[in-house]
């Protein structure tokens, strides 16, 4: 349950490459982009269910709750947060049928928000987007919560939980009192991650996303893990499972390489001048 095109994909595929493994050859890989709610997710699990599929591959934590509930499937899963969000009993010991790399975003939300007031410093009113229907989506709001209390910012939490509901909260951007935006780690966003990036970019205001791959659609700053280096931490769960591994004795690798990422390009748009101190800090400046 991970789209063919997406980075994720593509760490994968090198991954499994780089074991031995040519799709086509000696492994079917069946890519399925299901869209982010829970009736999609469901519906996509059933489907592979029915097709007796060996293994799953989920890239959120919701389509790995939907892949625990409607088959028996092995599954490896990328997660925020997997233990919270009962995936896995434990990191050392996940105790179930799922497995695989947990990446921690609830506890970034709070220093995307400080990173963009480092560059924005006069923004004292910030949106939050996220997705309520996440079990993330709370616990990265209350992270940003708590470091707008220290900043001094008011925060503004705008929940959109379907892909039609984007563009709604998109079009009240220009007409809020707005002065930045933070874009919550969440699945439905990377998605809509091109028509997000344009809205922000029209309506001229400074935004922190949470994954590198997010440049691709022109955005001014990112941190995060970087998603195609994810999927490459797959595949060896993909690997040992196939081989008869118990993904319950599996430990969950914690992602702890982060990126910092910012366009110069997307600064002079909105005349914003990175401090020289902040490029020192940068994984990658885009020039």
């Amino acid at each position: 349950m991970i789209p063919a095109n997406s980075a994720l994909a593509e760490g994968l595929r090198d991954g499994l490459r780089k074991l031995g493994y040519m799709e086509g050859k000696n492994i079917a890989i069946d890519w399925r982009a299901s869209g982010s709610a829970d009736s999609d997710l469901r519906a996509a699990a059933l489907e592979l269910a029915r097709e007796k599929t060996d293994l799953i591959v989920v890239g959120s934590t919701l389509a790995g709750r939907a892949a625990l509930e409607a088959t028996t499937a092995p599954i490896v899963f990328v997660s925020g947060d997997p233990v919270a969000a009962s995936l896995a009993a434990s990191l050392a010991r996940p105790g179930g049928r799922a497995t695989g790399v947990s990446l921690l975003t609830t506890e970034l939300a709070g220093k995307r928000l400080e990173l963009l007031r480092t560059l924005a410093p006069k923004a004292d009113h910030i949106v939050f987007m996220m997705n309520s229907a996440n079990p993330q989506g709370a616990r990265q709001l209350k992270e940003a919560q708590e470091a707008a209390r220290t900043l001094g910012v008011h925060l503004v939490s705008l929940d959109v939980q379907t892909a039609g509901g984007i563009d709604g909260v998109l079009n009240r951007l220009p007409r809020s009192k707005t002065g930045g935006v933070v874009i919550a780690a969440e699945i439905l966003f990377f998605v809509n991650r091109a028509k997000i990036a344009q809205a922000v970019r029209k309506a001229k205001l400074p935004a922190i996303f949470p994954a590198t791959e997010y440049h691709d659609s022109g955005v001014l700053l990112s941190y995060g893990p970087n998603l195609t280096n994810t999927g490459r931490a797959l595949a060896p769960y993909v690997d040992r499972i196939l081989k008869g591994a118990n993904p319950a004795e599996l430990p969950v690798e914690q992602v702890s390489e982060l990126e910092l990422v910012v366009d110069l390009r997307e600064a002079r748009l909105i005349w914003i001048v990175v401090p020289e101190t902040f490029l020192l800090r940068a994984h990658q400046v885009i020039q």
